[in-house]
């Protein structure tokens, strides 16, 4: 606030015995203005004053200076609180009290706030309209002799002339508006209720809508601790708050925590972000065995799966003539299967990628060896004859060492395994089995056969065999069985799935 001497000109043989009131405000009433103390100072006896030509000036020590300091001390809907320091000199006739005056913005007049001077330091303008702009200024009163025409009050009372000085504020003041308390809130956009997944080297901006009156404070964390500024910037408004990476990379992958706090309420909400690559491919790969026209594989999970789950693995095939890959398996999860169908008199490499999210690993792993197709030395004979017959009698022996009996019974080369998933969300349990002949599928929920049960869906490739279920719901949730059967026997393997509810996976903003 700077202090100014200026004041409203007025001619001071005009006397007047009313005390002016402030403006009426936008509803239409008077607003009636009230100090914050009873204290008030007394007034001077009016006495009838001569023309001013006959009454001699005042005299610079006579009069006091100007109060100091004039600060605002509160503003609310309906009143404004100022206060000030006394004036360093209070003159020879003393200090009777002090006058605040109100001028409204676009007005040139000045309206006294209180009717008589009084000897407080603070004082608060009340009943005032919301939206009101105004200026305020106070001056030092003394009983004087004369004063100057300029130097009079805005509506001096008759006979009580006095001189002051005025410091007033330069901005004019607004009455605010009613602040009502709104607790926190954030608005988490669905598709960020689920862990966000963007792949090295794409963007990351996301838009968090939150609410909060007064405007709240804003912060994030990232695992806990505080974001890295050369990686992540973040900006908020009045309403959203945005996080941005430029450049993702899978160190920026965990849980982003959104905080908006107001006084001492607080809402919370987690964002999970996983960055993601190609995995590596697998660690290495083999022939186990080849018999007739089928090539048995297993090779190694890779050592890094691209900061994700695989999808599975492609298995490809190529003869040396053509040096051609074709694909045998895809998506394929067990670490070890059977090729068939082998052309006899070829020799064939075989391949195997990882799969994830992104796509196929960059490289594959290779057999080493190639898994040569024999021919079958006895291929040329007709053997249409019945067991007893007397040519088996005599042929059956010799070939004994020519044949070799591929029966087997049925195993397990990948069993079941334990899920948990969330209801609506179709789900696959998926097992390998090596058998001779080829077995029988059976697929049971708590010992119960579920085959032709049209909410259940099963696939076999390459002695691979997967059941579906379309659209779980926690009533599904159970034990579920997979049994392998041929004639040389049978083995079962188990496991649990889990249906979590819809409200289970809805996260609270």
């Amino acid at each position: 606030m700077t202090a100014t001497s200026q004041a409203p000109d007025h001619d001071p043989e005009e006397p007047t015995s009313e005390v002016p009131t402030v403006p009426t405000g936008p509803s239409g009433e008077g607003t009636a203005l009230e100090p914050t103390e009873e204290e008030q100072a007394p007034t001077a006896t009016p006495e009838a004053h001569a023309p001013e030509a006959t009454k001699p000036a005042p005299r610079s020590e006579d009069m006091p200076s100007g109060p100091l300091q004039l600060t605002i001390e509160d503003v609310s809907d309906s009143s404004v609180t100022v206060s000030w320091e006394p004036p360093e000199r209070l003159g020879s006739q003393g200090l009777q009290g002090y006058m605040l005056e109100l001028r409204k913005e676009g007005a040139s007049e000045w309206v006294p706030v209180n009717a008589r001077p009084m000897m407080v330091t603070q004082q608060t303008v009340r009943n005032l309209a919301p939206g009101d702009k105004f200026f305020l200024r106070v001056a030092a009163m003394s009983p004087v002799v004369a004063a100057p025409r300029d130097a009079g009050p805005a509506h001096p009372h008759p006979g009580d002339h006095r001189q002051f000085q005025v410091p007033s504020s330069n901005d004019p003041l607004k009455v605010q508006e009613p602040i009502s308390l709104k607790a926190p809130k954030i608005r988490v956009p669905r598709h960020l209720r689920q862990t966000y997944t963007r792949q090295v080297g794409e963007m990351v901006n996301l838009q968090i809508p939150f609410q909060g009156n007064p405007k709240p404070q804003v912060s994030w964390t990232h695992n806990g601790h505080a974001l890295d500024s050369k990686r992540v910037s973040v900006r908020t408004g009045d309403q959203d708050s945005i996080l941005f990476i430029r450049s993702a990379q899978r160190s920026d992958s965990g849980c982003y925590e959104l905080t908006v706090r107001l006084e001492t309420l607080e809402a919370r909400a987690a964002i999970n972000i996983l960055v993601i690559e190609k995995p590596n491919p697998p660690s290495s790969i083999r022939l186990v065995d080849v018999w007739g026209c089928n090539v048995a594989l297993e090779w190694m999970p890779p050592q890094d799966t691209g900061n994700t789950e695989l999808l599975g693995y492609t298995v490809q095939k190529a003869d040396k003539k053509t040096q051609q890959w074709f694909t045998v398996l895809e998506r394929y999860h067990p670490t070890t299967c059977t090729v068939s169908d082998l052309i006899v008199g070829n020799s064939y490499s075989f391949r195997v990628f990882s799969e994830n999210l992104c796509g196929l690993s960059d490289l594959s792993a290779v057999t080493k060896e190639l898994a040569h197709i024999q021919k079958t030395r006895i291929s040329s004979y007709n053997l249409k004859f019945t067991p007893f017959s007397p040519v088996n009698q005599i042929l059956l022996p010799s070939l004994k060492g020519l044949l070799r009996d591929f029966s087997e019974a049925p195993s397990f080369n990948q069993p079941l395994a334990d899920q948990t998933t969330t209801s609506g969300y179709s789900t696959q349990l998926s097992s390998s089995v090596r058998a001779s002949p080829k077995p029988k599928i059976i697929w049971m929920k708590n010992n119960m056969n579920i085959q032709g049960d049209p909410k259940h869906c099963t696939f076999s490739e390459q002695g691979g065999y997967t059941l579906e279920i379309r659209k779980p719901s926690p009533f599904d949730s159970g034990v579920y069985t997979c049994k392998a059967v041929n004639m040389l026997g049978e083995v079962s393997v188990d496991c649990r799935l889990e249906v979590k509810g819809e409200g289970w996976r809805r996260v609270s903003p």
